[in-house]
């Protein structure tokens, strides 16, 4: 659990809600982030959900925070993969500004048509 105490902090989220939000108990989160416990692979994918992480970031085999999503690249082309990397590490208010972006750029591309 390496990274719950940095994901934490980042959040401005106290012990007592991430054990709320995961029904758990802030004695529980306490030990987890000092290493006292591990959490049974339920919990630790409800605290990866709740921060939307991976379970490797959280117990520090990654440094890639995102959560790890699966596409078929067979039915993308080189460009087209790169950019599906890019965007899933955007943030997800980033994620939704890119998007309405690309709706006012087909919207000019077709009112060019």
């Amino acid at each position: 659990m390496k990274n719950l105490k940095l994901l934490r902090d980042e959040k401005g989220i106290s012990q007592q809600k991430v054990a709320d939000a995961v029904g758990s108990n802030q004695q529980s989160i306490h030990r987890y982030e000092n290493g006292d416990y591990e959490p049974d692979i339920q919990t630790l994918s409800l605290i990866a959900d709740y921060f939307d992480t991976s379970v490797d970031f959280l117990i520090g085999r990654t440094d890639i925070r995102r959560k790890i999503e699966s596409f078929d690249k067979f039915d993308l082309n080189r460009e087209e993969a790169y950019l599906v990397s890019k965007y899933r590490g955007l943030p997800t208010e980033y994620k939704k500004c890119l998007s309405k972006m690309l709706d006012a750029l087909i919207d000019m591309a077709d009112g060019n048509k």
